[in-house]
């Protein structure tokens, strides 16, 4: 059975290698072949024609307030729907959909060949169960998911003290913490936001004690990162009687910890905004025009090891690099324990790097990198930091380091959120797996001199 399976894979592989370079030429020759060179124009001009319209009708409604965003709007509704009409005028949009439905199936038909997804797990280590298990909860957090899930009566069923931050106001959690290692707790945890999950996670990595992460907060990026359910926190718990232990990094700003990510800038100056909470997508939209005019507000420099980067208008560090694409830091991790902070910039002079901002990590304007430590400095003495989404005036210069897998975070065995690993389409290895014919080898190469 063994030795079918180790016969077949190659063979099946290589078909899906072949099967993807037709579809692609497929994809390629399709609107030649039944619309011509002249149709084929014309379907590009209009393509490009709509691409355009639309990057410029984007442009204005990110960088306008009031009627020109209004007609910006509209505008990036109708250029494509203008495009689809042409198209179809023309009789040329079944060419267009039939080259799109190739080129997808190129795609699928090359990751079948290149393999599937793995899981990109951090190493787990079995630990014993907690004696003295302490946890902290906020009732407030996440809309009260503390008492919707009845994780306080689930959690003391479970043999732990529980804590609930239920007072008027904001209670020391650092301190809490402290106080129950004095009396013998044997592990740390939280049901709340990322950005109290951090502080006791700094004093569950100082004494090394084991850290529980409750995912009872609005979104919880750690916990997600971590491949725990978000939409049940209360499975969270599970981890206190069958649990696995996993060492995952803790980044530093300033001397204050944070889980997810450090911003400054533009992204900084929304979280400091009093809406933020309330309506993300509302603020970032009001506040994105004044934020990404350069000549407002305060300028900043990043070094990043040997590289300086000047006046970028946002910068993301991470404790961990984000994949790329995620220019705000509400994306997804792939590791958690590589031991280096990811670091995003983004600078944008033109209208034309603005609208390339839609691209993501790839856009004109925005760097990434990673490094072991990075700091930001401004031409104010304070300036707003976002930490894990909570906003904090910060003495410059900011000094952001990583403490490599210092934080032993204790996780149930069974996780629903673990995130695969795609692996990326490479021309060369794909082509190589056709069997097909490399060219020139070695041998019929013609020497030199």
């Amino acid at each position: 059975m063994g030795n079918e399976n180790t016969d077949t894979r190659p063979r099946v592989r290589r078909w899906w290698a072949r099967a993807a370079f037709v579809a692609a030429f497929g994809a390629a020759a399709a609107p030649i072949a039944f619309a011509g060179l002249f149709g084929t124009a014309a379907v590009l001009a209009v393509g490009i024609g709509g691409v355009a319209a639309t990057v410029a009708a984007s442009y204005w409604f990110l960088t306008s307030h009031g009627v020109l965003r209004a007609i910006s709007s509209v505008l990036v509704v109708l250029a494509p729907i203008v495009v689809l009409v042409l198209l179809l005028r023309a009789d040329l949009l079944w060419a267009v959909v039939l080259s799109c439905v190739l080129l997808l199936a190129a795609v699928l038909c090359a990751r079948a060949a290149l393999g599937e997804p793995e899981k990109n797990a951090m190493p787990e280590y079995t630990a014993p169960a907690p004696r003295r298990p302490f946890l902290l909860m906020n009732p407030r957090s996440g809309g009260g998911k503390v008492a919707k899930f009845g994780l306080q009566r689930k959690a003391e069923d479970l043999g732990a003290e529980v804590i609930l931050l239920d007072g008027p106001e904001n209670a020391d959690v650092a301190a809490l913490a402290r106080r129950a290692v004095e009396r013998g707790a044997d592990l740390l945890g939280v049901a709340g936001g990322d950005g109290t999950q951090a502080l006791v996670a700094a004093v569950a990595a100082e004494h090394d004690l084991p850290f529980l992460v409750i995912s009872a907060g609005t979104r919880n990026h750690f916990a997600l990162d971590l491949g725990l359910d978000r939409d049940d926190p209360a499975t969270c718990l599970d981890a206190l009687a069958d649990g696995v232990e996993v060492r995952v990094d803790l980044g530093w700003m300033n001397g204050h910890p944070f889980v997810n990510n450090a911003s400054f800038g533009v992204y900084a100056e929304l979280v400091q905004s009093p809406a933020y909470r309330d309506d993300k997508t509302g603020t970032v939209l009001e506040m994105l025009p004044e934020l990404l005019d350069s000549h407002r507000g305060y300028l900043l420099t990043v070094e990043i090891g040997d590289v300086t980067v000047g006046g970028p208008q946002a910068v993301l560090v991470s404790n961990g690099p984000y994949r790329t694409g995620d220019l705000v830091g509400m994306g997804r991790r792939e590791r958690l324990d590589d031991g280096v902070l990811g670091v995003v910039t983004m600078s944008v002079n033109s209208a034309r790097e603005a609208v390339g901002l839609l691209q993501g990590a790839h856009a004109r304007g925005v760097s990434t990198a990673r490094a072991a430590e990075v700091v930001v400095d401004a031409d104010q003495s304070v300036i707003p930091v976002g930490v894990d989404g909570e906003s904090r005036m910060v003495r410059t210069p900011v000094v952001c380091t990583i403490a490599p897998a210092v934080l032993r975070v204790r996780l149930p065995r069974h996780r629903p959120g673990a995130l695969p690993k795609k692996p990326g389409i490479e021309l060369a290895r794909l082509y190589r797996l056709t069997g097909w014919p490399t060219g020139f080898s070695q041998r019929n190469r013609v020497p030199r001199g």
